[in-house]
């Protein structure tokens, strides 16, 4: 999910809008508390210079009567008062904006959490972790500048040019007008040189997607690479990344820079106090004010330097928060999988899965499979076989409704899948893939995953089955040993652990996606034992690569190029003397013909 251009503002501030509206009141809240709060603490400055004027006018008595003046001490004492508060205003706005932050960040994690548990399956394996990553924990965290600062640095800003405004031009017009006109000179230039690299902000954020992919298949690859010595290689990735993202930096910063520096120089102390000097000599050349009156612009317009710079940061961190804020959207508006529209349906225990006419591509012009029709009837064993890029595994995902199919459908007990919550479908059909996923969890939780309520004797009964009963019991704490701690299991253990986790699940459908790909060949015999014990009775698909695997099975499909080839059982599939048969024959599959064919 890249970054959208910063060039485009309708979207930006709709995006905005969107996620802040829960707390956009409030936050509106704590700026004006925070810009009353801020004119209150600059209304002791302006009674620094009225008492100044008293202790130098030589018509008052000069400084000697000032300790007589009735209304000294009101003055310093109202001075006093108005700072305090403001100060608790400023203090008040800055914590409802940080508890506001919290809340939205809350929020937006459990929305997005809300909507990647509606999304398909197959959904997921079309992104990169990383960019899920950037958008759920990244993108959500640069939110805290715009929601926590944004909006209560505003109201300072506001509040404090408010009253210099205000005041300064009650004093003198003139001076005024010099005094502040280092400030809009400062924000023209900002503005100029913001548009100037605006035009680089979707390369900037597309780099840094680019950054936490490469972290990610880097990190997850370090065992593969360092076993085959190509660390070089790796980084060479993440270099390349890195160097492309220091481009679209140097592309994206080299408008700001020295346009910056120029213009936060213009609006520092030293500088607006220099020039309040040197025309307010001026202006007092001429004779159009007093000398004394120079103090209220001496004293009130450099404190206008520190809001001002730190509302121009912000505003800097505001177009970073811009690109979050479309990232986030975009995720939140991540289609979601069709959701029944009638009531729960009561499915047999013995279903029928039929696909009927069913097509599919995943970018929606290349088709993986066409026209697919197959029924796998209850108690009996299909097995699919083709070349990698076939198919196979598609099919598989489809049947477990990982996503839906462009055309055609796929019924389980004459009910469209479509129909069926998933709750509901995953306790009629259950899976083991090739790609094994196993929680942060005990062992035990991993494998009453989908029945939290099961005994102890039918977790082990089920890894029993399994064939990784015996391993689980030799770790320190058996079944109650963590994954990725006091648990470190090989792939095939992982593997047997998942085929645990569909045993006790026990479903009525079972696929079966490569299920002994990563155990060695004595394990293989014993998990391929259990899997035919627990087949019984129930309807099974296997998708597989070795032919003496499936030569049992009731049924074997042959896919490729997405569609259906031949189809029979092993004696038939053999008398026809076909692509099947040779490949019996030349017995070094999947590396003869078949492998030859396998592009998608």
């Amino acid at each position: 999910m890249s970054a959208a251009p910063a060039t485009d503002p309708p979207v930006a501030e709709g995006a905005i809008s969107q996620l802040l509206r829960p707390i956009r009141g409030r936050l509106i809240v704590a700026a004006i508390l925070a810009g009353l709060g801020t004119a209150l603490t600059l209304l002791p400055l302006a009674a620094i210079a009225y008492l100044a004027g008293l202790a130098l006018d030589p018509a008052d008595g000069g400084v000697w009567a000032l300790g007589s003046t009735a209304h000294v001490w009101p003055v310093i004492a109202g001075s006093l008062a108005c700072l305090m508060l403001g100060m608790i205003l400023v203090s008040l706005g800055e914590m409802l904006a940080h508890l506001l932050d919290n809340q939205i960040t809350s929020h937006l994690r459990l929305a997005i959490t809300r909507r990647l548990g509606k999304v398909p399956l197959g959904w997921f394996t079309a992104r990169a972790s990383g960019e899920v990553k950037q958008a759920m924990q990244d993108d959500v965290d640069t939110l805290h500048s715009l929601t926590a600062h944004f909006y209560t640095t505003v109201g300072r800003s506001l509040g404090a040019v408010s009253f210099a405004t205000v005041y300064l031009f009650a004093t003198d017009w003139r001076m005024a007008v010099i005094s502040l006109l280092p400030f809009p000179l400062f924000f023209l230039f900002v503005s100029r040189a913001t548009r100037a690299s605006s035009a680089n902000m979707q390369a900037f954020g597309a780099g840094m997607a680019r950054i936490n992919n490469a972290v990610v298949e880097f990190v997850n690859g370090i065992t593969v690479v360092k076993s085959f010595g190509i660390e070089g290689k790796a980084q060479a990735n993440y270099r390349e990344a890195v160097d492309g993202f220091a481009l679209a930096f140097e592309d994206f910063a080299r408008p700001l820079v020295s346009a910056m520096a120029n213009a936060h120089a213009l609006i520092t102390p030293v500088v607006v106090l220099g020039i309040v000097l040197a025309f307010g000599t001026l202006f007092t050349w001429l004779g159009w004010i007093e000398a004394i009156d120079l103090l209220p612009f001496v004293l009130v317009a450099p404190s206008l330097c520190a809001p001002l710079l730190l509302l121009s940061y912000i505003t800097h961190d505001l177009h970073n928060a811009t690109g979050a804020a479309l990232r986030i959207q975009q995720l939140l508006a991540t289609p979601e999988l069709a959701r029944p529209t009638a009531a729960a349906i009561d499915l047999p225990a013995r279903t029928e899965l039929q696909v009927q006419n069913l097509s599919y591509s995943y970018d929606g012009e290349t088709p993986v499979l066409s026209n697919i029709d197959l029924t796998l009837r209850p108690g009996t064993v299909t097995a699919v076989v083709g070349p990698s890029g076939a198919g196979k595994s598609t099919l598989a995902r489809l049947l477990l409704r990982f996503f839906d199919p462009d055309t055609g459908r796929i019924t389980l007990g004459g009910v469209d899948l479509r129909q069926i919550d998933s709750t509901q479908l995953y306790r009629h059909i259950g899976f083991v893939l090739q790609d094994v996923r196993l929680i942060h969890a005990s062992l035990r939780d991993n494998i009453a995953l989908g029945r939290a309520s099961a005994s102890l004797d039918e977790i082990e009964q089920a890894a029993r089955l399994a064939n990784v009963h015996e391993r689980i019991i030799a770790l320190p704490r058996g079944y109650d040993s963590v994954v990725g701690e006091d648990a470190q299991l090989s792939g095939g253990e992982l593997q047997r652990v998942s085929i645990a986790r569909a045993m006790l699940l026990d479903p009525a459908v079972l696929v079966l996606d490569e299920a002994t790909a990563a155990a060695d060949a004595e394990n293989e015999v014993h998990i391929q034992q259990a899997l035919s014990r627990f087949a019984q009775g129930r309807t099974v698909l296997v998708i597989a690569h070795r032919l003496d695997t499936v030569m049992h099975a009731d049924h074997i499909i042959l896919i490729d190029h997405g569609s259906i080839q031949e189809q029979g059982t092993h004696a038939q599939l053999l008398a026809t003397g076909g692509r099947y048969a040779r490949l019996w024959q030349a017995g070094d599959y999947p590396n003869t013909e078949l492998a030859e064919h396998g592009r998608c």
